[in-house]
């Protein structure tokens, strides 16, 4: 009976180890195919077993100049391996972006996969089906007529930033702009989308949940460019993994409060019989019911939370607080909401909010003049496609005329991409574009404002195009 057992046991191990060594063959044999064709593509010398990743300098200055070289090197498309397996095609290009952003191809794993344990699978991870639905019943919330009713929240946030800035430039006193525009920008949201009314302005010198934000967005972009703590079970073994789940777990908790006192008021206003309004983005979620009556789970309502209460307040704090920091245009102008567009786009095209976005192909493609295989990840590098040299003269210039009208119809509409474009665009750029008007209009017809000659701003790449070091400046009342 032994004897049995052990050839049993010895049959099976040969089975697992035949089966193993057939998937491995079938795997090494599709990654050599794709690999044939996509090493047609230009691309920069690799580092064995490294590829690419170790070569960008850093994240702040260097690593941008660097981006932008190799763009002038290869203004269409071009070849980069994370590591030694994971092959990304970047795309920094109107012509090669438009092929990717207006077609049905999903959000690639690599980058959307290391913050699934932050946002899950909310309306920026999720794909095909679950993304179509998700889009469908979150639409409502961002209705031109809904937008306008927020003006008067927006305002009222507004109020409270303008009378810090009156106490800054009362005292004499130099001022971080990212600390307090991200405040603003926080308590905008918490009370647009989601009703609720916090103290986030004036309570401490650093709100809890936006330094979360903060070292969630750093420790992704580190583990980025470290394809060897990509997966989960090695990255939470580091200090910087257990580091991410606090900073999960604390998001998490946050959301879940937000969505619990909602529950309770609807509940509230249900059992006394007043009537229920759910017009802003929550009360959607809450209550909202797909083709066939059924709603969003608990979870999809959390994932949904996390996901805008991120990207609504980290994205247009980045794209405020640069336009606040420019040190050529002239201030008196921006009176003219015209003329303020066109500067919000500019700042915009050369500090996007957000450097990089990914798909996956999932049907074979023609990019640039190559061949593109299915199931290859596409970095479409926002930044290089809004600082290449071939599509914007004098790109690093600022020059708000590039947007006046007729130089716009004369542009590629792939050519302005901070907000991406195509079905998956951003669902909220209008509300942040409306947004950063108001706070900008506001701030500028009363202060002067100038950047702290003593320090230098340098950029850094994280989940958000943010400042390294912070934005110093100087406030003055404006005299008329």
């Amino acid at each position: 009976m032994a004897v049995l057992n052990v050839l049993w046991l010895w049959i099976a191990l040969t089975c697992l180890i035949v089966s193993l060594t057939v998937m491995l063959l079938k795997w090494f044999q599709n990654f050599r195919r794709r690999v044939i064709v996509l090493y047609k593509i230009p691309g920069m010398e690799t580092e064995f077993l490294f590829g690419n990743s170790r070569q960008m300098p850093d994240l702040s200055e260097a690593g941008l100049a660097w981006m932008r070289e190799n763009t002038d090197k290869r203004p269409l498309i071009s070849l980069g391996w994370m590591g030694p397996v994971i092959a990304m095609v970047n795309v920094v290009h109107p012509e090669t972006v438009k092929v990717i952003l207006k077609s049905s191809a999903p959000k690639s794993r690599n980058i959307y996969g290391l913050i699934q344990t932050w946002l899950g699978e909310g309306l920026l991870i999720a794909n095909g089906d679950k993304w179509l639905r998700s889009r469908r019943l979150l639409t409502p919330a961002f209705h031109f007529d809904i937008l306008k009713q927020y003006l008067i929240v927006k305002n009222r946030a507004s109020d409270v930033l303008v009378q810090k800035l009156s106490g800054y430039a009362a005292d004499g006193m130099v001022f971080e702009v990212f600390s307090d525009v991200c405040k603003f920008s926080l308590d905008v949201i918490l009370q647009c989308a989601f009703s609720f009314k916090s103290d986030c302005q004036t309570v401490g010198s650093n709100h809890p949940y936006i330094q979360a934000v903060s070292d969630l967005g750093n420790l992704l972009a580190d583990r980025f460019f470290k394809f060897w703590l990509y997966p989960d079970f090695i990255y939470y073994l580091t200090g910087n993994g257990r580091k991410w789940k606090r900073a999960c777990d604390f998001v998490h908790s946050v959301a879940e409060k937000i969505i619990d006192d909602r529950r309770k008021k609807l509940a509230e206003l249900e059992e006394s019989g007043q009537p229920v309004k759910c017009k802003d983005f929550l009360g959607i979620l809450l209550t909202a019911k797909d083709d066939t009556g059924t709603g969003l789970t608990s979870m999809e309502i959390r994932n949904e939370v996390d996901t805008f209460l991120f990207e609504g307040h980290d994205t247009t704090t980045s794209g405020t607080s640069w336009i606040l920091a420019l040190d050529d245009i002239t201030w008196d102008d921006l009176s003219n909401m015209p003329y303020l567009t066109m500067v919000i786009k500019e700042s915009l095209r050369i500090n996007p909010p957000v450097p990089f976005i990914q798909r996956v192909t999932d049907e074979p493609l023609r990019l640039g003049g190559y061949d593109i295989p299915v199931g290859t990840n596409i970095n479409i590098i926002l930044y290089n496609v809004l600082n290449n040299s071939t599509v914007w003269d004098d790109s690093q210039e600022f020059r708000p005329e590039r947007f006046s009208a007729e130089n716009i119809d004369e542009r590629d509409p792939f050519a302005f991409v901070p907000f991406s474009a195509g079905p998956r665009n951003c669902i909220g750029q209008n509300f942040a574009m409306n947004e950063m008007k108001t706070i900008l209009a506001r701030i500028l017809r009363r202060f002067d404002l100038e950047l702290d000659p003593n320090h230098k701003v340098a950029r850094q790449l994280a989940a958000v195009l943010k400042s390294q070091n912070g934005i110093r400046m100087k406030v003055k009342v404006r005299k008329y």
